[in-house]
């Protein structure tokens, strides 16, 4: 997986917008305001994406793919962070981000969602 198809996948979903946080040196993904991805590294600057995902789905894949971890600096139930040479297929990794994405985006006011659609 690189960098460049992970954030062009992010940028086709809907009423996706990108910004940079100084910060945390990471590219942030939002809908209505909201983060759905964070691409960045982790402590040792090892690059890593980071994506909401439900708390049973991200204990599976955590067993089921080396380099799947709980969400870096973010809340360990609902986040995961995936580092860039693990062993995840990309059609999987797609479909995480767009989860990820439907779990924000579902969270939002209705008047948003509809504003989104409309795009």
């Amino acid at each position: 997986m690189n960098k460049q198809k992970l954030e062009s996948f992010c940028l086709k979903l809907p009423g996706s917008v990108h910004d940079y946080q100084i910060d945390w040196e990471a590219d942030r993904y939002k809908v209505g305001g909201k983060i759905f991805a964070i691409i960045g590294c982790d402590s040792e600057g090892k690059p890593i994406i980071t994506l909401k995902c439900d708390p049973h789905h991200s204990e599976q894949l955590r067993e089921n793919y080396d380099g799947v971890i709980p969400g870096y600096y973010m809340n360990k139930n609902h986040w995961i962070s995936i580092y860039f040479n693990t062993n995840i297929p990309e059609e999987i990794l797609e479909n995480l981000i767009f989860r990820s994405y439907e779990l924000v985006f579902q969270k939002l006011p209705k008047k948003i969602q509809k504003q989104i659609k409309l795009q």
